[in-house]
């Protein structure tokens, strides 16, 4: 009787000692805490350890339940056992030969916050009954805090925008539901592309970014640059930014002038040119056509002499003379006063009329005879016939 007594006791002394060998086997890492958006979906990442080893997912049962009743499952291979109010709307992600758990809930009410707890169960081959290894790991469940509005995207740019430079702007979103992603779009369209692309930042978070690349122009400043983000179960968000363009400096004020100026000098520089080759060329024609200056001078001379010089004062002298001796004799005049001055002409005798002559002072020094000397000459020196004195 003391033998059995000893043996009993050293029985429950190993199941102590090794209690918690055998219950370190059963572990599962699953995050306790993670946003879900009411309408879209969410995903709880999950990965387990049991007391079997590496056993095939036909050997293995997965269980979600809520943690408050055990019997609620909210997710089952069975789907008479799941309950109504999650029928359609769940389903297990991963492989649980692979040891992962993780679970996928769509359509997510406000009702859905948890805590859910993932259990575990070992099942026989022939019969496909659970066996006595199982395990819930109701210490380690997961809540959902729901969020009725979507998260704003985020835009991360440079802080310059210089016109005619690319400039890449990144589009950013924080979501719990990689099997639905948000759609990103942009307001603006762009040749150069866009690029998207998804990753886990652990936790149950995955981020999806959009890189839209274009080139600024002139137009584009103080204009709008909006990115949308759509989840699942459509409800949506946004972000804008306004551009401020920096303009490439424009010296097309100073330039162009600059050109048209030189232009129209250049212009007229070369109109002198051809105009002064044009004029040069044709003195050159008339200089070979006629001769040298000298000879076109001399033909001018000899054209005018050929057209008369007009009678020379000498010869106007004798003119004068000649029409006085053949004026009567009773008409001539002795000008003389002293024995000196004896007129030779034999009819001196003769009384003769004494005209008067104007004294200088008295009248000017020129006097007009062209009643008496009009005989059809068209040149006469008056002066020669200004006489002074008295007879």
């Amino acid at each position: 009787m003391g033998k059995e007594r000893k043996m009993v006791a050293f029985c429950l002394l190993l199941a102590v000692v090794c209690s918690p060998v055998f219950g370190d086997e059963w572990k599962v890492n699953v995050v306790k805490n993670i946003d879900a958006l009411v309408t879209s979906c969410v995903v709880v990442p999950c990965s387990f350890s049991h007391t079997g080893g590496n056993l095939p997912s036909s050997r293995l049962r997965g269980i979600w339940h809520s943690k408050d009743k055990r019997t609620d499952n909210i997710y089952d291979e069975d789907p008479t056992k799941i309950l109504d109010n999650f029928k359609g709307r769940t389903r297990m992600l991963g492989h649980l030969g692979q040891s992962n758990c993780t679970l996928e809930i769509t359509d997510i009410k406000d009702h859905d916050n948890g805590p859910f707890c993932f259990r575990v169960e070992l099942v026989r081959t022939e019969d496909n009954e659970p066996t006595k290894d199982k395990f819930s790991f109701v210490d380690d469940c997961v809540e959902l805090n729901m969020i009725s509005n979507p998260p704003k995207p985020t835009l991360i740019k440079p802080e310059r925008v210089i016109q005619g430079q690319p400039y890449t702007v990144t589009c950013s979103v924080m979501h719990t539901c990689p099997t639905h992603v948000p759609k990103l779009t942009w307001n603006r369209k762009t040749a150069d592309g866009i690029i998207v692309h998804h990753k886990d930042i652990k936790h149950g978070n995955w981020e999806t970014q959009s890189t839209l690349t274009f080139v600024p122009e002139e137009a584009d400043d103080f204009s709008k640059l909006t990115c949308t983000a759509e989840f699942h179960g459509r409800k949506t968000s946004s972000e804008t930014l306004t551009l401020y363009v920096k303009r490439v400096e424009n010296y097309n004020h100073i330039i162009i002038p600059t050109v048209v100026g030189i232009g129209i000098t250049a212009a007229f520089v070369l109109v002198c040119i051809f105009m002064t080759k044009k004029y040069k060329k044709r003195i050159e024609e008339l200089q070979s056509r006629d001769g040298s200056m000298w000879n076109r001078m001399s033909r001018l001379s000899r054209r005018i002499r050929s057209a008369g010089p007009g009678p020379s004062h000498s010869d106007q002298r004798k003119s004068i003379w000649s029409r006085f001796s053949r004026r009567p004799k009773g008409d001539m005049v002795d000008f003389g006063h002293s024995p000196n001055n004896v007129n030779s002409n034999p009819c001196a005798d003769q009384k003769a009329s004494k005209p008067r002559f104007p004294s200088p002072k008295s009248k000017p020094k020129s006097y007009n005879y062209n009643e008496d000397l009009n005989d059809g000459d068209d040149y006469i020196n008056t002066a020669d016939l200004n006489v002074y004195g008295n007879i």
